[in-house]
């Protein structure tokens, strides 16, 4: 929940960063003033059983995050193609996912050119060898994402990225209200125990 509105109406409070790959996703958090994002773990990508979904939004309930932004790899030319797709697909699916748990936590979409890039040039310049940059790498880009979004945060006074709608199907005719997808179906209560025995990439 969030402690306050900033005059921007933009939330202040626990915002995650996410970068998303086809193998791993990176996770970042920043403190409640919105001052510096971290690195916080790296989650291993399963499209089939979408674990390091339901893994990442029970981190959104458990740290009392107010809101999330998701890397949209763009080209040089602002051009979105199959990488800003997957990550537009992610982040939905992780809506609905935070949905099925009773969650309204906004995510929103940020542009991210460049992020792994400069992740890699700092892992470098900090003096950690090329073979140990990708233990690290996903959390530190997802950092960069984080930090971006709420240093725009600051300097524009409003909140910044496109929020993302999950693609629920329409209830019953007359209800007003969505359905959840049958697919997502986790409480609040399974997404947090869902992380256990999990090990993040390299760990036994």
């Amino acid at each position: 929940m969030a402690d306050s509105a900033e005059p921007g109406g933009y939330p202040r409070g626990v915002k995650l960063g996410v970068d998303v790959g086809t193998v791993r996703v990176g996770v970042a958090v920043c403190d409640r003033d919105g001052i510096l994002a971290t690195p916080l773990r790296t989650l291993q990508r399963n499209a089939k059983k979408n674990t390091d979904v339901r893994i990442l939004a029970g981190l959104v309930q458990e740290l009392d995050a107010v809101e999330i932004f998701v890397g949209l790899p763009r080209t040089m030319k602002g051009e979105e193609h199959a990488s800003a797709q997957m990550a537009t697909e992610y982040a939905k699916l992780l809506v609905s996912t935070l949905l099925a748990a009773g969650s309204g936590v906004p995510v929103r979409l940020v542009d991210e050119r460049l992020s792994t890039v400069s992740a890699h040039r700092e892992l470098h310049q900090a003096g950690m060898s090329s073979k140990n940059h990708r233990k690290v790498v996903d959390q530190v880009a997802a950092a960069g994402i984080l930090q971006h979004a709420i240093d725009m945060q600051k300097a524009r006074g409003t909140d910044v990225g496109r929020r993302v709608t999950a693609d629920l199907p329409p209830g019953p005719p007359g209800d007003g209200a969505q359905a959840a997808p049958a697919v997502h179906t986790h409480s609040a209560q399974r997404i947090l125990p869902d992380m256990e025995g999990y090990s993040e990439p390299g760990q036994s």
